[in-house]
């Protein structure tokens, strides 16, 4: 694709972040992109910069395959140290037609990586005119993460996990990555988070290939349902506000939310079934 000029701002590709970081260049103006690749943010030479200042933080997310796809879970608490933050936060989001992304780590800077993912995405396929793989786009995530590393050093740590339905593969694939950007690709389930020791116990015990997707569901409920009760970070379900965790089914058919009554009826059953062995 041949360059483009709008005035004195030359920028050539179909990377999005790329117009944007031109753009904030040009303008003077640091934007969400300060500290996101080009050597351009200072990183601190000792201590911690953020020392002092509230961070939000989101925890717990987790991913596992199914027969059908991939089933990705988050909890919707955010903590601010040891106190809640928010309730009823959001960690998954929809990337397109067969894909999602759920965040982890310092709240703010985790949910904008995920919608500039996401509108990078629809920038590059629009301008190219083709459809980027499911590794692409995992490679493209490793690239941002890889490009937040300046605020990562600040403290503002940001690691996602993404998940799929491969078209060209014909089934759901899993990708973590670290704070440096490495995209490591999980042939089984993965968590992510506070909790996600405790999620990655529960589904370690419980995860077998080719599950059904009601399985893949109750199952990912259960390891939530466990990391809240051994993480201060991870919100158990809210019988009383009507706050459960958020729960996506990605399969070849596209991205789909568990609705929220069949969420809260099976945690119900996980609850009720732990009270009888309790009284046993």
């Amino acid at each position: 694709m041949s360059p483009m000029r709008e005035g004195s701002l030359w920028w050539g590709g179909s990377s999005f972040v790329e117009l944007l970081r031109h753009v904030r260049m040009s303008s003077g103006e640091p934007g969400i992109l300060s500290g996101m690749g080009g050597g351009n943010s200072p990183v601190p030479s000792g201590g911690n910069s953020l020392e002092g200042i509230p961070v939000w933080h989101g925890t717990t997310v987790l991913a596992l395959r199914t027969a059908s796809g991939v089933i990705m879970a988050a909890d919707r608490q955010a903590s601010e140290g040891y106190q809640v933050a928010d309730r009823a936060i959001h960690k998954i989001f929809p990337v397109d037609r067969g894909s999602a992304v759920a965040i982890a780590g310092a709240a703010g800077p985790a949910i904008e990586m995920a919608r500039l993912f996401r509108v990078e995405i629809e920038h590059y396929e629009k301008l190219e005119g083709v459809s980027l793989s499911l590794l692409g786009k995992s490679n493209k995530l490793g690239q941002m993460v890889r490009e937040h590393l300046p605020l990562a050093m600040q403290g503002l740590v940001v690691v996602p996990l993404y998940a799929g339905f491969d078209d060209r593969s014909g089934e759901g694939r899993i990708f973590k990555y670290d704070a440096v950007g490495g995209r490591y690709e999980e042939e089984e389930y993965h968590a992510n988070g506070s909790g996600g020791l405790f999620a990655r116990n529960v589904l370690k015990m419980s995860y077998r290939p080719g599950l059904a997707e009601e399985e893949g569901v109750q199952i990912a409920l259960r390891a939530l349902y466990e990391a809240a009760d051994e993480d201060l970070g991870t919100g158990g379900p809210d019988f009383v506000r009507g706050i459960y965790p958020t729960v996506y089914s990605l399969t070849r058919s596209g991205v789909e939310g568990i609705p929220t009554d069949r969420v809260s009826r099976i945690l119900r059953e996980i609850s009720d079934s732990l009270r009888r062995r309790e009284k046993t």
